[in-house]
């Protein structure tokens, strides 16, 4: 298997942000996504917010998806103070499950599942958590919950996890393909995060700079 690059990496905090300012905008527009309400109250509405790139990327890859199936948005924007809450919160827990742990190694933890506050693609606008769904909108097979953690899935909501269905493989696989085609990269710990533009996006595609860090939404 290929090694792994956490967000907690070095080499992703390294990678320089060339903001280019394209906006934040509201996926609801024109309808064409299903959009999920479970994040609502936690951002008090931030989440149906990407950059105007993402969204592009997103409803072309929906294009491409087979017929009855559409992408489910979960959650893009998450403003940078939820962000500290989110990491702060998980890394306490892990601390406390695991108090022999050095700092350094609560914070590679940690990074499994919520990234680091200072180079956080959600915080940039840049990253979307989603699925799939019918087009009645159930959800489908996928493995695990959305946001399910290494703890709890036993390792089985990295994206190329052993011991999965097959027709949770063959969702998985869907979703990447339609995915990857439009310019994304998926963060490996979890078969749902996908980035476009962000610093780990720019660190896996080898591109010289990102194009979106974080920003507080107007």
């Amino acid at each position: 298997m290929t090694e792994i690059v956490l967000m907690s990496d070095p080499k992703v905090a390294a990678v320089p942000v060339r903001e280019c300012g394209e906006r934040l905008v509201d996926v609801r527009r024109g309808g064409a996504l299903l959009v999920d309400q479970r994040k609502s109250q936690d951002s008090a509405g931030a989440f149906v917010h990407l950059r105007e790139g993402v969204l592009d990327r997103l409803l072309t890859a929906q294009a491409q998806l087979p017929r009855g199936m559409r992408l489910l948005y979960v959650e893009g924007y998450r403003p940078p103070a939820l962000q500290r809450h989110y990491f702060d919160e998980y890394a306490a827990r892990l601390r406390a499950e695991h108090p022999e742990w050095a700092a350094e190694r609560i914070r590679s933890a940690a990074s499994r599942y919520v990234s680091p506050p200072e180079i956080a693609p959600h915080s940039a606008g840049a990253a979307v958590d989603l699925t799939l769904a019918d087009d009645a909108g159930r959800e489908l097979d996928m493995g695990t919950r959305m946001n399910a953690s290494p703890e709890e899935s036993a390792g089985a909501c990295y994206t190329r996890a052993d011991g999965i269905g097959e027709e949770a493989r063959c969702h998985r696989d869907i979703l990447g393909t339609a995915l990857s085609a439009a310019g994304l990269v998926n963060y490996p710990t979890e078969w749902w995060h996908w980035s476009y533009g962000d610093r780990y996006w720019a660190l896996q595609t080898g591109a010289e700079a990102a194009h979106y860090g974080p920003r507080e939404l107007d």
